[in-house]
């Protein structure tokens, strides 16, 4: 099996679950590719929106685990899985897409104020909002920008009935981005 197919058949088997967002993993998954397509983003960029959160598929963690006050560092976990059939392009945005979070609420007014609910309670997890220190040293990484675009990808993927294009449309992305 491919690892293409892999992945697609991991989203058919677990995509199905939510996250407290009031959409499932899959529709998650498909708005945020769809927003980085229409962007125009790289074909890896889209790829690595599509697969930014693979990590909680990967697990076998309750839904609401964050809830429990558990962060499962979903980043790290998708971004080591990934690194085995993608390059940094893909993989460094996806294991970046949750300090970029940190950082917009560090310096960015209002980003805060317009996090949902649940990513208010993950960020408390995962550190809270970086600190200048942190700040600066994230804006010195070559991947800050392309982790940045992703966030805000993610931030916006969690419209309820979305119509977007299935995984079999964006295949072809991440094909391309195989290494």
């Amino acid at each position: 099996m491919s690892i293409v197919d892999e992945i697609f058949a991991l989203y058919a088997q677990r995509g199905g679950a939510t996250y407290g967002e009031g959409v499932t993993q899959s529709e998650h998954a498909l708005q945020a590719a769809w927003l980085a397509e229409k962007e125009g983003a790289s074909a890896e960029l889209i790829a690595a929106a599509l697969l930014h959160d693979i990590g909680h598929l990967l697990h076998d963690l309750p839904e609401d685990i964050a809830e429990q006050g558990i962060d499962t560092r979903h980043e790290s976990l998708a971004s080591a899985w990934l690194s085995q059939h993608f390059g940094p392009e893909v993989t460094e945005p996806v294991r970046l897409h949750v300090a970029a979070k940190r950082y917009l609420c560090a310096v960015e007014s209002g980003y805060f104020d317009a996090l949902s609910e649940a990513s208010r309670v993950s960020l408390k997890l995962q550190g809270g909002p970086m600190s200048e220190e942190e700040a600066e040293a994230f804006e010195s990484n070559p991947a800050c920008r392309p982790a940045v675009r992703l966030r805000r990808w993610d931030e916006a993927a969690k419209q309820a009935g979305l119509s977007t294009p299935t995984f079999k449309h964006f295949a072809m992305y991440v094909r391309s981005s195989v290494k």
